[in-house]
């Protein structure tokens, strides 16, 4: 441990936006190591840093820091990448990236740099022109499943048993958007609780008519329209899931309740904050260039203030396609031409936020489309906050509709998979704590298995490793009880859970990232909890041979 202490004394460590942008005022060089929350910084370089430091012996103008990526929004280019990365920071500006733990290169670079300072500081050179780094991520992948936020629905209750769990049928229950019903608690075995209701754009499996008050004739639909109901005429008996579920033959593996008043009932036990939870509502924002650039922080602050949670961010440089998709209102605008240029400059701020009523919120906080009718008639709004005298428009951005969000969510922020695996010596609580994590950080868990590994099965996660001589080891850990298998699911999802697990050694995950799972659970490297896919492919690989029945919906992204 006196090691690990002596570490980061001599690199500061950066796991948030709000510590990076205090280390870009260090004067001098900072030599920033960007490392994955999953595989911890690059050791091999450090007795070089040291080195460094005591040679050169400048610790007003050198520094040496260790920056979590995953945790950073300025590093989410550098995000699920395995190679070494090293930024270097004159005054805080980026001036050169070396990739890969070459030490020569980067012992050479810092000699450059530090000998520049010395020279500037004396007044024997001036400080030259560096060409500042950008960032950019360059993710396009196709959009994958929807979002679902229209609650105003009846309800019902479904009982999902242990079973189905395990046998992963759970998810053919789920999915099927004919029913409107509702799972509750399960006494023995993991279970799910789910809140589920028939989508308006459905109609059910079986209806049966009802008084028209007007006795007006039912309109008749098209063949493409064969799937819409008319409300005021038809309604879904609450028998469809069972109904379905015996066709489909998994009937044993669910149990409904349809009355009424014992679904609000169990709701009112089981979900008490239900009512106000229904009300959540996502919606995409969007900081344009220059806001994101000069006032992030103080737009953050709002949005906290309103009480919004950030689900997800990302900056992203917009193309010209897609800027002229986001700036389409002003196109007859003869500025058009100079915004869709800004907007194309550099970074962009996209956000997912959850709220009561968030869209709405939402959309009255940041006030109208240009400064000009903001100062009509919401002078209060953040486009009056926010104006700038580069263009006269709103310098954020909101969904103007639920379905409108839903579309913009998905393009922006991809869903993507990824196999996250439990060891046996979790106790039931620390599983029971593990799956709430990984609910709160965003994950769906799409399916799950609860099985004891023999080496086959094991053979096919740990295949990278197989001719390792520890793997011997892995084998004897994942022999003492069964496994939780499971397919996570959300934007980002391998690194997401990576930075979720921590590093692999639960010591160094307690130093480096004291809220992960392997600190909190871990116990030795080999006892570290959990397990998760390295990149996509991996991750890919893994679940076709575990979940050989999974198909992926946006398969198109892996």
């Amino acid at each position: 441990m006196a090691g690990k202490k002596r570490e980061i004394q001599l690199q500061a460590v950066i796991n948030n936006q709000s510590l990076w942008d205090e280390m870009l005022q260090n004067k001098g060089l900072t030599v920033i190591d960007v490392y994955q929350a999953w595989c911890g910084p690059c050791k091999a370089m450090q007795t070089l840093f040291r080195k460094l430091k005591t040679e050169l012996n400048e610790d007003e103008i050198l520094h040496f820091v260790v920056a979590e990526a995953n945790s950073i929004a300025t590093l989410q280019p550098f995000r699920d990448n395995c190679e070494p990365i090293f930024l270097f920071s004159v005054n805080g500006k980026i001036v050169t990236k070396i990739e890969g733990a070459n030490a020569p290169l980067v012992n050479q670079k810092i000699i450059n740099l530090i000998n520049e300072e010395r020279k500037i500081a004396a007044g024997e050179m001036v400080r030259p022109q560096y060409h500042e780094i950008t960032f950019v991520d360059s993710d396009t992948e196709d959009a994958g499943e929807a979002f679902n936020e229209n609650v105003d629905q009846l309800y019902s209750i479904a009982i999902i048993k242990p079973e189905a769990v395990i046998t992963g049928k759970t998810i053919k229950i789920k999915e099927k958007p004919d029913f409107e019903d509702f799972v509750t608690l399960m006494t023995t075995g993991i279970s799910y609780i789910l809140v589920v209701s028939q989508d308006n754009k459905q109609e059910p499996p079986c209806e049966e008519t009802v008084s028209n008050p007007e006795n007006k004739e039912p309109k008749e639909t098209s063949e493409d329209q064969h799937e819409m109901a008319t409300p005021t005429v038809m309604r879904k008996k609450w028998d469809s899931l069972q109904e379905y579920l015996e066709r489909q033959n998994i009937s044993q593996f669910c149990d409904v309740e349809e009355n009424t008043t014992n679904v609000n009932k169990f709701i009112d036990i089981f979900f008490p904050d239900f009512k106000s939870i229904s009300k959540l509502e996502k919606t995409l924002a969007l900081l344009r260039p220059d806001l994101f650039q000069e006032k992030k922080e103080d737009v953050f602050n709002i949005i906290q203030d309103e009480g919004f949670k950030i689900l997800m961010q990302r900056e992203i440089v917009l193309s010209e396609e897609e800027a002229k998709t986001l700036c389409k209102e002003y196109e007859n605008e003869d500025y058009f031409g100079n915004l869709i240029e800004n907007m194309t400059s550099g970074p962009s701020l996209a956000l997912v936020l959850l709220r009561e009523n968030g869209l709405q919120h939402w959309k009255e906080l940041i006030g109208p489309s240009t400064v000009e009718e903001a100062k009509e008639r919401l002078l209060e709004s953040l486009c009056i906050q926010f104006a700038t005298k580069s263009f006269p428009i709103n310098q954020l951005y909101g969904s103007d509709s639920l379905e409108a969000a839903e579309m913009e969510i998905q393009y922006f922020f991809p869903p993507q998979n990824t196999l996250a695996l439990i060891k046996p010596h979790a106790t039931h609580e620390q599983r029971e704590e593990i799956f709430s994590i990984i609910k709160e950080a965003g994950f769906d868990i799409t399916q799950m298995k609860e099985i004891l590994l023999t080496k086959e099965q094991a053979d096919k996660i740990y295949f990278k490793i197989t001719n390792k001589d520890f793997y011997k080891d892995v084998l004897e850990i994942l022999s003492e009880g069964p496994s939780v298998v499971m397919i996570l699911t959300k934007w980002n999802a391998v690194s997401e859970w990576r930075r979720l697990m921590g590093p692999t050694d639960p010591e160094e995950a307690k130093l480096l990232s004291p809220d992960s799972i392997r600190a909190k659970f871990g116990i030795t490297v080999l006892k570290n909890c959990v397990h998760g896919s390295s990149n996509i492919q991996e991750a890919m690989e893994t679940i076709n041979r575990i979940f050989e029945e999974f198909v992926p919906e946006n398969s198109e992204e892996h």
